[in-house]
């Protein structure tokens, strides 16, 4: 569902240019969770920012369902860092953002917020603002907000970073149980291989900048943490990365 075609992606910097990601080509099947995993400055977050139409690139062209990305998608939904919460706003008004930015019925905002609330497990907190909540309670307001538009691809630029190492595995677990209840295509970028391998159902592998696809490997022991599958592919992946940082 997603195609992406020779991409380039240059910036500008100090009087000179930077090449962020090096001639792209890769193909996202639907319904499948896919992993980004590269070293620190590599470009992953380029490359969700340009697929989320929020980022031009330099040269190349990305398509979504046969057409070509011009600028933010309705089909693309995308989970930032920082989760990118309104402190102003209430949980249930943070997760209805998309909905009222599509003028959407009153009503059905407030049947579907709901429904994601429940889902998630916030609805005793609809009333509450971000600053009153936990790490793990705003990276699921974030991951609320991305599934109220029902996106057919969901971009998440690692969003388990800021949390603790317990909340962190806590909040991979939702992600596939939501996974689970309502299959769309994901692309999730990590600093951690071991994130990667326990999410991806194919692991990309990014090499240092400019970003280009050293490797895209198919992963039998997605969802089971601590097998020995998961723990194989793991220290393929990490002898890879450091076989290319030399």
């Amino acid at each position: 569902m997603l195609e992406i075609v020779n991409l380039s992606v240059e910036y500008s910097a100090e009087k000179s240019r930077v090449r962020a990601l090096d001639n792209i080509n890769l193909e996202l099947e639907d319904r499948k969770i896919y992993t980004l995993v590269g070293p620190s400055g590599c470009g992953k977050t380029t490359l969700i920012y340009t697929i989320a139409g929020l980022l031009k690139p330099s040269q190349g062209n990305i398509y979504i369902n046969g057409e070509r990305v011009e600028g933010p998608s309705l089909e693309t939904a995308v989970i930032l860092q920082d989760f990118g919460l309104f402190p102003w706003k209430t949980v249930e008004q943070n997760v209805a953002l998309g909905l009222v930015i599509r003028r959407e019925d009153c009503i059905k905002i407030k049947k579907i917020v709901d429904g994601i609330l429940d889902k998630l497990l916030l609805k005793p907190f609809a009333r509450h603002y971000p600053g009153q909540l936990s790490g793990g309670q705003k990276q699921k307001v974030a991951i609320g907000r991305a599934l109220v538009v029902s996106p057919s691809l969901l971009l998440m630029d690692e969003p388990f970073s800021s949390l603790d190492a317990m909340t962190r595995e806590n909040m991979q677990g939702e992600i596939l149980n939501l996974w689970r209840q309502n299959p769309m295509t994901i692309l999730l970028v990590t600093h951690s291989i071991e994130e990667a391998v326990f999410l991806g159902q194919k692991v990309i592998v990014f090499s240092q900048s400019p970003g280009r696809i050293l490797y895209v490997i198919n992963n039998s022991g997605w969802g089971v943490r601590e097998s020995e599958e998961y723990h194989k592919t793991v220290d393929l992946i990490r002898n890879l990365m450091r076989g290319h940082s030399r």
